[in-house]
């Protein structure tokens, strides 16, 4: 009897273990994934003052569509967390089909190539942005589906982990669309 009581014992033991490590690797790989969408975020943040010299050459007198796309870039370089980052590239984005749609006015500029090529690196870094994003919330539904699910539930909050928040664009955002072939 001794025997199985040890060997109940030792088995809880082993899962606990397992199950510990198993949640660390989910922990590691969200801050992992997150630190991916910051790098992602933070080229997109320094692409924008050269899109924005580029078109204010141009249009000088958009002055208001200018300072529109620097204060959103400000607040979102400055956004804590997946919720705050997410209200904030709304908000930026919107500001740069703004400053797109000025761009859009001036046959020059889009013949520009320093200003296809800004085009050119912005668009592929929305791409990694959007690739990123999903692999963030990827992570984070594996790490929210394993502190959920029993027995597991009953043994994440002793250890520490909760629930992580998802990075989420804000509702009714489109992808940036221009046409410069008019």
């Amino acid at each position: 009897m001794i025997w199985v009581i040890l060997g109940v014992v030792v088995i809880i033991f082993v899962y606990l273990i397992a199950l510990y490590n198993r949640l660390i690797t989910f922990r590691n790989r969200i801050e992992n994934a997150w630190s991916q969408v910051d790098v992602q975020l933070r080229r997109r943040y320094d692409l924008i003052p050269n899109l924005v010299e580029t078109v204010k050459g141009y249009a000088a007198h958009e002055k208001e569509v200018f300072e529109n796309v620097a204060r959103a870039r400000q607040v979102a370089i400055q956004a804590q967390g997946p919720l705050e980052k997410g209200q904030a590239e709304g908000a930026l984005t919107q500001a740069l089909r703004q400053l797109f749609a000025v761009a859009e006015a001036y046959p020059n500029l889009r013949a520009s190539e320093n200003f296809q090529n800004l085009q050119g690196q912005l668009t592929e870094t929305e791409d990694k942005i959007a690739y990123a994003r999903q692999f963030y919330n990827d992570t984070v539904y594996q790490h929210n589906t394993a502190i959920e699910r029993f027995p597991a539930n009953l043994f994440a909050r002793t250890f520490g982990f909760t629930r992580r928040e998802y990075f989420e664009a804000e509702e009714g955002r489109e992808a940036i669309k221009v046409d410069f072939g008019r």
